[in-house]
């Protein structure tokens, strides 16, 4: 009996893993558009104050959506966020994302050109409320894009957007 279940062994091994591997969710073999979001702006989305839960929930709401999203900030959100400056990766794992995802940009350095030209080169929509005045002129091919606006209600996050699928349709 010893020597049948040695030899069924690797049988059973085999059919668990595949049965395993057949009930386990897909990944999908096309990866996620890009989107950029004003992470200076959606932070203030809830009560007009500053908080890294906005964020965190607008990002899940976006990967949800299979969106792929690039957080970018100012300079100085970290000091509204965590009371300190915050460099990309400290963001980054607050917001449980890779640090290639979130750009705090330099010091001195407006984060909105920044940000419509990552934009522009990803070819990818912006989540802000921002009407981006001041960049008009330069962004105007961003700008006329899909701009992606949204708030906290009561249920979460409410996004004026389409999935990245119904918006290739």
């Amino acid at each position: 009996m010893v020597d049948v279940l040695i030899l069924l062994s690797p049988t059973i091994a085999v059919f668990v893993y595949l049965l395993l591997r057949r009930s386990a969710p897909r990944r999908s073999d096309t990866p996620a558009a890009p989107v950029v979001v004003d992470g200076s702006n959606v932070m203030y989305w809830r009560d007009n104050t500053p908080r890294i839960d906005t964020v965190v929930a607008v990002v899940a709401a976006l990967r949800q959506a299979g969106w792929q999203p690039v957080v970018w900030f100012d300079a100085n959100a970290g000091y509204h966020l965590v009371g300190r400056y915050a460099r990309d990766h400290e963001l980054a794992r607050l917001l449980g994302l890779s640090s290639r995802q979130v750009i705090v940009v330099p010091r001195g350095t407006p984060a909105d050109p920044q940000l419509l030209t990552g934009a522009r080169e990803m070819k990818a929509p912006v989540v802000s409320n921002d009407r981006f005045r001041d960049w008009q002129a330069d962004y105007a091919d961003v700008l006329a894009g899909q701009m992606i606006r949204g708030r906290m209600g009561e249920d979460g996050v409410v996004l004026d957007v389409l999935t990245p699928v119904q918006m290739a349709a």
